[in-house]
């Protein structure tokens, strides 16, 4: 099933039970409607990072089921894959065979060889700290060969997940045949993971460098649009290098909106929230949480220093057990700029603030993400993070059944579930057609989406200081009809 224009599901395929049966089930029932798309996070033999250090993209792993259960999914519900184009798992058979045959692997090229990458006398410390790192010490790891040399490959994220050498023509067949394999068995949309990383090139960062990042999105997007897949390349950085994306006609991700909608909802301001949603492309993905923690350097700019530390402060004030030590390397987080919380707790598990925030989401350019913890409107699992000692697994709970029959019936989900629907069934919000903001006061905000064809249009009117707000919707021959009011809402 091809992209429409329906609220997406971000998911792991053992979070919503403990399965992709599971996850058909509930979709197919609590779910019904509510969603047109799923995001399924990395569902492949992993070794690490909780699939995204990736052994073997042609198989499922088998405690998740198997491809007639993605392909029984692609049949009701757009999916996303995710494809980590800079990098692969060492326990891949192409790693593996490159430590075993060492200079005779057929794969050798897939890998960045570290001292082959840099001139004689290099890396200076002045070349390591220009790097664009995740890490706090040089992307590189030393390597032991079943003949008994050494060697170094690059490695910027976790010592599992060794970078590819996206210049060789090894990597370009494995990316081509990786990717119409998994466009086959029912992708439509291929996410690709870490992309700003990918291009390593001297005296550069090493981060999104251009022009060589276009030419590896150009290339992929030519395998991809024949089949008539979309490409989403993750970025998390600031807008303007997001933008790129947009001017180049692909459609990118949203991850300023999250900061962004907590600051004003903090502040009761709207002022920020409504110049940024003026300026927002339609061909994005909007998010208000994901897998990762909430980012900050994505909304630099947009809001001034003040204003995120600002926004910083409040979070751990307001929110509901979000500590700065749950973000910290006491537990194992990598990335500064994100922080470690649901954003139902991020908002104090106040369900009014959090049914806002929604709302916004859902009137904000693009199509919105929902990701299964923000669907059920869930707080802070402090359980499995002390658990685990993972502060990114604060956002992680795994639902039963049960509990998803019991969270399902709470009121702010069931408000929650009616918005989406309303979303999912309206032209109004067609991705041809147009946004209007306005601010009548400082608090204040109102969002008015009309379809192309301008019969149809909805209006979000919201006052972030009182956290009341309305959505309305109409036909062009008739007046405004109310969808929601939050002075009334379920009990």
């Amino acid at each position: 099933m091809k992209l429409t224009n329906k609220a997406m599901l971000i998911t792991y395929p053992d979070s919503l039970g403990d399965n992709l049966k599971d996850l058909q089930h509930v979709l197919s029932s609590q779910l019904d409607g509510v969603v047109g798309g799923v995001h399924i996070l990395p569902f492949f033999p992993s070794a690490g990072d909780r699939g995204f250090s990736p052994v073997d993209y042609q198989q499922v792993d088998p405690k998740f089921g198997d491809w007639n259960d993605i392909q029984t999914l692609a049949k009701n519900y757009y999916l996303m894959f995710d494809f980590m184009v800079n990098h692969i798992s060492k326990h891949s058979k192409y790693f593996q065979d490159f430590l075993q045959n060492h200079d005779q692997s057929k794969y050798r090229d897939l890998f960045i060889h570290w001292d082959e990458f840099w001139p004689a006398g290099r890396p200076t410390q002045k070349d390591i700290d220009l790097i664009y790192k995740r890490k706090p010490k040089a992307p590189v790891q030393e390597i032991t060969f079943a003949d008994g040399q050494t060697g170094k490959v690059w490695n910027t994220f976790g010592d599992d997940q060794i970078d590819l050498d996206v210049t060789k023509q090894a990597t370009k067949n494995f990316i081509k045949s990786t990717l119409e394999f998994l466009m086959k068995n029912g992708a439509s949309i291929i996410r690709l993971d870490a992309f700003a990383y990918a291009v390593k090139k001297l005296d550069t960062n090493d981060f999104f460098v251009e022009p060589e990042i276009w030419n590896l999105l150009d290339s992929i997007n030519k395998i991809t649009q024949p089949q008539g897949a979309t490409l989403l390349p993750e970025i998390h950085e600031n807008y303007h290098i997001v933008r790129k994306l947009t001017d180049h006609n692909y459609f990118s991700y949203d991850f300023a909106l999250p900061i962004v909608t907590l600051y004003s909802l903090y502040s009761g301001d709207a002022t920020r929230l409504a110049a940024w949603l003026k300026s927002s492309p339609m061909r994005q993905f909007t998010t208000l949480d994901t897998h990762d923690g909430i980012g900050v350097v994505d909304a630099k700019d947009i809001l001034s220093d003040q204003e995120l530390d600002y926004t910083k402060a409040e979070m751990y004030k307001v929110g509901a057990n979000v500590k700065k030590v749950y973000s910290s390397t006491a537990y194992h987080n990598l990335d500064v700029y994100q922080i470690n919380t649901t954003y139902y707790s991020a908002l104090g598990d106040n369900d009014p603030a959090y049914l806002m925030a929604r709302a916004i989401q859902i009137f904000a350019p693009g199509i919105p993400q929902i990701y299964y913890v923000g669907l059920l409107a869930s707080k802070n699992d402090l359980d499995l993070l002390e658990k685990t000692k993972e502060g990114r697994n604060i956002n992680r709970h795994y639902y039963s059944l049960a509990e998803i029959d019991h969270e399902t019936q709470r009121p702010v989900v069931k408000d929650l579930f009616a918005l989406l629907r309303f979303r999912n069934a309206s032209t109004a919000f067609d991705l041809d057609g147009s946004i209007q903001v306005e601010q009548p006061s400082k608090s204040e905000i109102i969002i008015v989406r009309s379809s192309a064809d301008g019969k149809t249009a909805a209006r979000l009117t919201a006052d972030l200081e009182t956290k009341l707000f309305t959505v309305e919707a109409k036909d062009k021959s008739e007046s405004w009809t109310k969808v929601l009011d939050s002075a009334n809402l379920t009990d």
